[in-house]
């Protein structure tokens, strides 16, 4: 990326968000239009094809803290007139780099502030030196340092009982690489010639007065050393392209709604020899119609009938997976009640399982037959003398 790209390009802008907007803020906003232009959702449309590569390039500096630091740095040092390039290509500051650094002006006595002294005119190394760790170049005369490759971010929707038990899910995924169709060369016959202008280190140094001097990526061939005789048509000389790829990833057993899992070295691939991204996978789980979660341990709410709750009985309670499990409901169990069926819930990272949650809940009927009503009032008859609410006011009262 090119000086004239942290100067000039709006990165904020292309995302459509603010200069203070939160990491967060910035991932919602890169993930909204990547769907929105991305090539397999427009297919032919050369235009939303460059919009997703707008987008990606911004999101590569600004999901970034460190690059975007440097991008903020840089916008705020030169963006405002900072730094005007003079006649020539040359570089003119209209600020006093004296003041700005705390040494003595080009041409001052000889000594630690003057000519040849440590501090002198380029103190000590030059502008190059000042600015190299701002735009992430190396000296000149040096090859460009190798590149890690984007992290990608990716959605998976499992079900209820994937999640519990893991999973082999299929993801399509779209990031830059190496170009296809020249092999990265940039050229469409594969021999790119070595640019005359850098020499092939992919930066150039231009002396600004004084002994300073600045490094910038060479604008002749962006930077990669090479230019391409014959441009590739797809990548347009660049040598990167959009790449799509259907990955088989496994998803542990046990993931929660809205856990992020990280995958190593499963991303983008590096530049010039430099390490894959990392590929970050946010596990959406549906719910169950039956089974709920808490931690390791399944959740279930089963109904039982008044026998069975006030004279005890042996209910079979179905498992999310295997067979199902019989519970012994003692005599007087109340509703609300939560037993445990032990090693019936999700796995663990050990391999362990986690418990089954049993609550119960006792069922009324909607309707009653003749028989049964009239069995309940005597029933009701029975106990008339028993008051379940006794207490019950004078305990409200905190007496």
């Amino acid at each position: 990326m090119s000086t004239k790209d942290f100067i000039e390009k709006d990165y904020y802008k292309v995302l459509g968000v603010p200069k203070d907007a939160t990491e967060a803020e910035i991932k919602k906003a890169y993930r909204a239009l990547a769907r929105e232009y991305h090539p397999d959702a427009n297919k032919g449309d050369a235009r939303a094809e460059d919009r997703f590569k707008s987008v990606s390039e911004a999101y590569d500096v600004l999901g970034d803290a460190r690059r975007r630091k440097e991008y903020d740095e840089a916008r705020a040092l030169f963006g405002n007139g900072g730094f005007r390039p003079g006649p020539g290509g040359g570089g003119q500051f209209n600020f006093d780099l004296g003041d700005l650094f705390g040494g003595t002006q080009p041409g001052g006595p000889a000594g630690p502030g003057g000519p040849g002294g440590p501090g002198a005119g380029g103190f000590g190394g030059g502008l190059g030196d000042v600015f190299g760790g701002l735009f992430n170049r190396t000296g000149p005369g040096t090859r460009t340092q190798p590149r890690r490759g984007q992290d990608i971010e990716s959605e998976v929707t499992l079900s209820f009982t994937e999640a519990v038990a893991g999973a082999t899910v299929p993801l399509r995924m779209s990031s830059s690489a190496a170009c296809k169709a020249c092999s990265g060369t940039g050229d469409k016959n594969g021999t790119p010639r070595v640019c005359p202008t850098c020499v092939g280190t992919g930066q150039v140094s231009r002396g600004g007065g004084g002994g300073f001097s600045l490094t910038d990526p060479c604008m002749d061939c962006r930077g990669r050393g090479l230019i391409a005789q014959d441009p590739c048509p797809v990548c347009r000389g660049s040598g990167r392209a959009t790449s799509s790829r259907t990955m088989q990833v496994r998803i542990p057993p046990g993931v929660d709604d809205g856990q992020r899992i990280r995958l190593r070295g499963k991303g983008a691939p590096g530049e010039r020899g430099g390490p894959n991204g990392d590929l970050y996978v946010v596990v959406h789980v549906d719910e169950h119609p039956v089974f709920g979660r808490r931690g390791d341990n399944l959740t279930i709410t089963v109904p039982v009938t008044f026998p069975e709750a006030a004279l005890g009985a042996e209910i079979r309670v179905p498992t999310l997976s295997g067979p199902p499990v019989t519970l012994k409901l003692p005599p007087g169990t109340p509703g609300g009640r939560t037993m445990r069926a032990r090693g019936k819930g999700a796995v663990r990272k050990d391999g362990t399982r986690g418990d089954l949650l049993v609550t119960i809940e006792v069922a009324v009927p909607r309707e009653l037959g003749d028989e049964a009503r009239k069995a309940l009032e005597e029933y009701r008859a029975a106990v008339r003398d028993e008051d379940p609410r006794a207490g019950l006011f004078e305990a409200a009262k905190g007496e």
